[in-house]
């Protein structure tokens, strides 16, 4: 196997590397690209390329024959995908589609695992339902409406030819999140408030909202054995990643406090509440359960004390 992995600099990359070795075997060929080339601690080294740029994705396709590529590359967090919709366009959609293209061209064997996200599905979260593959696309804001867009836009080439799997993954975190997150948001103010940076007090959103979550390492699996198990797969099959359990985001955050000795109270920052806030959202994944064998190993109260743990060693190391 020939994996080309885009967007690799980006948090879930070095996990992917790690399950993709374990799942598929260390004599797997792993070739890293980003939008930043350049030293990785994980790849040892990235090459530089824009998903954007249609001419240098036919290059790498071209030059790599991969038999596999998983493309991470994306805008990850909702705020940067609304501040800029004109690039989150370009990079969610136009990236999918020069990838699918080359693929056609260069090397119509490969097969294309494609990470969407599972806020595609939006409003019809207000069921209360666990969602599965057949639940009505209907996304709220810039990042799922450009992530479904791509996602459909996959599925009607594979009727061309392309070989496809289409990830849904729920919400995930872990080691090496960005603030940008709510989980890692949670823990680094703690561990700022513990080393004396910050006051004693956590701004939040709303703490009411009920989201899907796994560990990041779950999310890599699925991703590996899409790989390991395409040859057994109908081309254009579509996956949820999700744990089906909904956690609260206030339980969350009491589950971090209660790992700190510091007197912490939280405050309501008006700043972090989203407009599109949807009550509930948590995910079906009998299909990757059946067809990838895959079930999510890590218990997520794990999760949240590696994030807390990894945040105060960014602080001490700051």
């Amino acid at each position: 196997m020939r994996v080309l992995i885009t967007g690799a600099n980006g948090f879930v990359g070095p996990y992917v590397l790690d399950a993709l070795r374990r799942i598929c075997g260390h004599e797997i060929a792993v070739a890293a690209t980003s939008k930043d080339g350049g030293p990785h601690p994980a790849f040892g080294l990235v090459e530089e390329l824009d998903v954007t740029d249609a001419t240098a994705v036919q290059d790498a396709v071209a030059r790599h024959r991969p038999t596999h590529i998983v493309h991470l590359a994306a805008v990850a967090a909702l705020g940067a995908a609304q501040a800029d919709p004109r690039k989150t366009w370009r990079i969610h959609v136009d990236g999918a589609l020069n990838l699918a293209n080359a693929i056609l061209d260069k090397a119509p064997d490969c097969w294309l695992i494609h990470v969407g996200s599972g806020l595609i599905y939006g409003e019809s979260a207000k069921t209360g339902r666990p969602l599965d593959e057949n639940t009505l696309l209907a996304p709220v804001d810039d990042y799922a409406v450009t992530k479904a867009a791509a996602d459909l836009a996959l599925g009607a080439l594979s009727r061309q030819g392309l070989k496809c799997v289409r990830m849904r993954p729920f919400n995930h975190t872990g080691p090496g999140q960005t603030e940008a997150f709510a989980v890692p948001a949670f823990a680094m103010q703690i561990a700022r408030i513990e080393a004396g940076l910050a006051q004693p007090v956590i701004r939040v959103g709303n703490l009411d909202t009920r989201r899907d979550f796994l560990d990041v390492r779950d999310i890599a699996n699925a991703y590996a054995r899409a790989v390991l198990t395409s040859r057994d797969l109908a081309p254009n099959t579509i996956f949820n990643i999700a744990s089906g359990v909904s956690w609260r985001m206030g339980d969350i955050l009491d589950l971090l406090l209660a790992q700190s000795s510091a007197k912490i109270v939280t405050e309501q920052d008006r700043l972090r509440l989203r407009p599109s806030d949807l009550p509930c959202i948590v995910g079906d994944a009998t299909r990757a359960r059946t067809l990838l064998g895959w079930a999510p190993e890590h218990p997520f109260e794990e999760t949240l004390a590696a994030v807390l743990g990894d945040c105060r060693a960014r602080v001490a190391q700051a």
